[in-house]
């Protein structure tokens, strides 16, 4: 994983808008601190650290690569793909390249997809699976309700086969509910809404709630996923050891493991030391836990990503190397 080295604590926004915004995000999202990238960094520069962290840990160098897929909705570009441009940095001039967008959902997605091809071609050995996150580009800081819960990072695994049947992506779950898609996002710079000196001025190209998602939303479908995930896995709820879920609220975590019957501790979490990181926030999380030794071979972990379109995505995943 990669964070940016600027760190910007909760008492920022306190003294930016005159109010306190640190007592909500402490007690209501467990946000204390996040990090934003530099004016003169972009989204791809975010995930080459990354990916090099997750080489190395892999044991194999840039031109091992078959494939890059890098999740996100913070591009360097709306084309070409900043997969193309992370292949150029690192210098995988062996590997074919993609973005896929889900939004927040984007990582899972993007997991599950490159599990396909290694399953089904025999070509791809090692596949570069990447969320990236670069918001604070977007953000529209007339509204401090929103700005003070984003914030920049990159998250990296390389994906491979396994001889053991019994692990690796054991099976997946994507949902979609599409009515959703034009309550927030990103709203500008596409065929619907081209970018204009009008839609800057109206700071139409920045991030936007344009509507309320029903709060119970993510407490309702993060459970039942999770259930037909176990139920495809033939899983009881007691075999699962971890679960990593979108980090934007922790109440929705809390309520997703009530519902379960779960101990919230099963839950790890990273947004108190960086915010909220969209796609970058699932696999920030995974890096995490494995660098402090709580993924152990064989663990059933969970994986549960969500984010505009309305888009979710899941996946267990038995744990091993």
């Amino acid at each position: 994983m990669y964070a940016p080295e600027k760190v910007v604590r909760n008492d920022y926004f306190n003294n930016r808008y005159g109010i306190d915004i640190d007592t909500f995000l402490r007690e209501k999202r467990n946000i204390f601190e996040r990090r934003y990238m530099a004016e003169n960094q972009v989204t791809s520069d975010l995930i080459v650290p990354a990916a090099k962290d997750a080489m190395r840990a892999a044991g194999i160098s840039a031109t091992d690569l078959d494939l890059i897929i890098v999740a996100t909705d913070t591009p360097d570009y709306l084309s070409p793909s900043t997969a193309a441009v992370v292949q150029h940095k690192l210098g995988a001039t062996r590997s074919g390249t993609f973005d896929l967008n889900s939004a927040c959902a984007g990582f899972v997605t993007a997991l599950d997809v490159g599990s396909k091809y290694i399953q089904t071609d025999s070509h791809y050995r090692n596949i570069l699976v990447v969320g990236a996150y670069g918001m604070t580009k977007f953000l529209n800081w007339d509204d401090y309700k929103i700005a003070s819960l984003f914030a920049d990072g990159a998250g990296a695994v390389i994906l491979q086969g396994s001889q053991k049947k019994d692990r690796g992506i054991l099976a997946s779950q994507l949902y979609t509910d599409g009515q959703y898609h034009d309550y927030m996002g990103l709203y500008a710079g596409g065929t619907a809404n081209p970018l204009s000196e009008k839609v800057l001025q109206e700071k139409g190209h920045l991030l936007n709630f344009a509507k309320k998602i029903p709060i119970e939303t993510n407490g309702t479908h993060w459970p039942r996923l999770i259930h037909i995930l176990l139920d495809r896995t033939a899983s009881q709820i007691s075999d699962v050891s971890r679960y990593f879920l979108t980090q934007i609220n922790i109440q929705s975590i809390h309520e997703t493991l009530d519902k379960l019957g779960v101990d919230r501790a099963k839950s790890h979490n990273i947004m108190d030391r960086f915010g909220y990181t969209g796609s970058a926030s699932i696999p920030m999380a995974i890096a995490d836990a494995a660098s402090k030794n709580l993924l152990k071979d064989g663990d059933l972990i969970m994986l549960v990503g969500s984010g505009g379109g309305l888009s979710m995505a899941s996946a267990a995943i038995r744990w091993g190397v």
